[in-house]
């Protein structure tokens, strides 16, 4: 068996599962509860989980999923194959009825990255390990979280164009794509919103700086928030 081979057709698997169930991610958009630090959580981010947890048995590989929704610190004693799951990145777009929210899923096995997949299923848009993408020649728009942070204020002021977006699975897919040339989140947040982008945004060539460090790869504690700067390199295809 070959794990790689066999995570790039479980990541096929996913983003069809996803669009079949169109209809009950919709159907449970608007049933809406609060966590304790105050956002969201829709019955279809809950739902959604869920289902991949049980979409991910049917595979012959054992996955352990760490998702957004269920993390268990317990979950850190048993990683052999893991998935790190966000199932609804940009939960407060989702539920106000915006199409700029999306799917974030990675899968690695004792530490190594075997393939990630972004996905925006309104928009019809995906990127996984060993897609291509078509780039824009140059953009002059930075990105950043919308979680306020004042280093935000200071970014805005000195950013030529900006955009706040809400959801890190849009803001990462548009610098792998050169939509945007920068994007930053400078308060942090967990592996579930960012690793699978990061992955991808290294395969593509974008240069990414995780709490002001260079970043080259590799699985990071899904315990704690990374702060992120992620640039797309224009001399990768330029001309």
């Amino acid at each position: 068996m070959n794990p790689e081979n066999t995570v790039k057709n479980i990541l096929i698997a996913i983003k069809q599962f996803i669009e079949d169930n169109s209809f009950s991610i919709n159907e449970n958009r608007y049933q809406i509860q609060y966590k304790s630090d105050g956002s969201p959580v829709t019955a279809a981010d809950v739902l959604l989980e869920n289902k991949i947890r049980d979409f991910l048995q049917g595979f012959d590989l054992p996955i352990t999923l760490i998702g957004e929704e269920s993390f268990d610190h317990k979950t850190l004693e048993k990683l052999e194959y893991v998935a790190i799951l966000d199932p609804i990145d940009g939960t407060e777009n989702f539920c106000s009825g915006f199409k700029e929210w999306g799917v974030s899923l990675g899968i690695w096995h004792h530490q190594e990255h075997l393939g990630s997949l972004l996905m925006m299923p309104e928009f019809g848009l995906s990127l996984m390990t060993g897609d291509t993408c078509e780039k824009v020649p140059f953009s002059r728009i930075t990105g950043f979280s919308s979680s306020y942070h004042d280093a935000i204020a200071t970014g805005i002021k000195d950013a030529v164009e900006y955009r706040v977006m809400g959801c890190a699975v849009y803001n990462i897919y548009n610098v792998i794509r050169g939509s945007f040339c920068r994007f930053i989140n400078p308060k942090g947040a967990y592996i579930w919103d960012l690793l699978p982008g990061l992955m991808l945004a290294l395969e593509h060539g974008c240069e990414v700086l995780l709490d002001d460090e260079p970043f080259y790869g590799g699985f990071l504690d899904p315990t704690r928030k990374y702060r992120v700067d992620i640039r797309h390199r224009y001399d990768l295809h330029s001309g």
